[in-house]
């Protein structure tokens, strides 16, 4: 069970229920109970050989490693399965690696090229179970033939400071892969490939999951390119004539490849939303349900779940609470230095736009335990943020310029701790209305 930390906070308090609705999108999202239910019956003969990439894929692990003891073959089981650093889970056949996120590093690199070279030494009798949650695309970090590691890492750090949409700038980094993008599917042919995928995009489209490295890919190198130049991407003369270049495209839908693949979704953030709001109903609150999908500038996003908050606070009747809820991935054009990610930026965003708005509450968390790149999975937002914060001498604005929301919110006691969760279904925000 995943403990979360803030400063301290009465038992029923408004603060105090957001962080137990939290909580239940964490439990909502365990791989220990989705991963079980959707392991594939095996063949009579062949190895069963694990791959996987992502901030749960460890934890995924751990829960096949757990199933095949039960069910009797464990002794079949093998493989590699790399993690962010500190979320890793101990297995006993299984070898766990960290790497860099969301910046690829070599730890990555080395850890995709053994897991293609495993790919490429099955047969028709083996097969291989891979395991993808968010994260994997800088963790399966293996270039293209003929791009460096160090092009394709200023690429991405170029995508992640842009605010390109998640589906975006997974485009450019299949096309840039040599594992990705369907390629990894590709170099385990004739296998049997199962890959279980716990979603952390909006729409839960399989190719965007971690790049898609067992997936079809309908997105083709000149939209990688469109993407590249849409948010003017220095691009190294490497990459640019490999996306120019026939040696760049992926597998597409249609391909033989995929013929003996499957590919099976088995968390997703609608299904953890609807989970809270289950729990929330029984609480007695009123569920206001935006959806899984929400995408868009976190600051303006905060700004309008502001504006929704303060009218349903003004035509509310009775005394019976009201929670908005809502998931999906925001995101942050980042223009000054300071520290914050996206759920810090949107909740500052909501402080800015409810101005004091007496009974209102919020929280923002991203299920992984990590906003951003910072050390809190999100913040809290309370009727006296915006006093407290020029008590404290911030100017919001200024705050909002540099980027620099994690700052105010830790200055504010404010900040929401889990460590790693070892889940990945995207971010979850509540708006509690009393």
């Amino acid at each position: 069970m995943v403990k979360i930390r803030t400063r301290p906070r009465q038992d029923g308090s408004p603060e105090s229920v957001l962080c137990d609705l939290f909580e239940q999108a964490l439990l909502a999202s365990d791989p220990m109970s989705c991963v079980p239910v959707h392991l594939p019956e095996l063949a009579e003969n062949g190895r069963v050989v694990v791959v996987g990439a992502g901030k749960a894929s460890a934890a995924m692990a751990k829960a096949v490693e757990d199933e095949a003891r039960a069910r009797g073959w464990l002794d079949r089981v093998e493989g590699i399965v790399v993690t962010r650093y500190g979320h890793a889970v101990a297995c006993e056949r299984i070898e766990i690696i960290e790497a860099s996120h969301p910046v690829p590093d070599v730890a990555g690199e080395i850890a995709a090229q053994r897991v293609l070279e495993l790919a490429h030494g099955l047969n028709s009798q083996d097969m291989l179970l891979c395991l993808v949650s968010g994260g994997g695309s800088a963790l399966l970090a293996l270039p293209a033939d003929g791009v460096s590691a160090a092009e394709k890492a200023a690429v991405n750090r170029a995508l992640l400071r842009s605010g390109a949409p998640i589906d975006e700038m997974n485009c450019v980094r299949k096309h840039i892969s040599a594992i990705k993008g369907g390629r990894l599917a590709a170099a385990a042919a004739p296998a049997h490939v199962v890959s279980l995928m716990i979603s952390d995009v909006p729409r839960d489209d399989p190719s965007v999951i971690a790049s898609g490295p067992t997936v079809p890919d309908r997105t083709t190198s000149a939209d990688a390119l469109a993407v590249l130049e849409r948010y003017g991407i220095e691009t190294p003369s490497s990459i640019r004539g490999l996306l120019e270049s026939a040696a760049g495209e992926t597998p597409k839908p249609g391909d033989a490849t995929f013929a003996n693949v499957e590919n099976i979704i088995i968390a997703k953030p609608g299904d953890m939303l609807t989970a809270v709001a289950d729990t929330a109903e029984l609480r007695g609150l009123h569920v206001v349900s935006l959806g899984a999908d929400l995408e868009g500038e976190a600051r303006d996003l905060g700004r309008e779940h502001a504006a929704l908050a303060r009218r349903l606070k003004r035509e509310r009747q009775g005394d019976r609470p009201i929670v908005v809820l809502s998931g999906g991935e925001t995101t942050v054009t980042v223009r000054g230095e300071g520290r914050g990610g996206r759920n810090a930026e949107y909740a500052l965003g909501l402080a800015a736009g409810l101005l004091g708005q007496v009974g209102v509450y919020g929280l923002a968390c991203d299920t992984d335990g990590i906003d951003g790149v910072e050390d809190n999975a999100g913040v809290l937002v309370t009727p006296d943020t915006l006093e407290r914060a020029v008590a404290a001498r911030f100017d919001v604005q200024d705050v909002f310029e540099r980027n620099d929301a994690y700052t105010l919110f830790a200055a504010l006691d404010d900040l929401v701790m889990t460590g790693p969760t070892r889940t990945n279904v995207n971010d979850f925000r509540a708006i509690l209305i009393v």
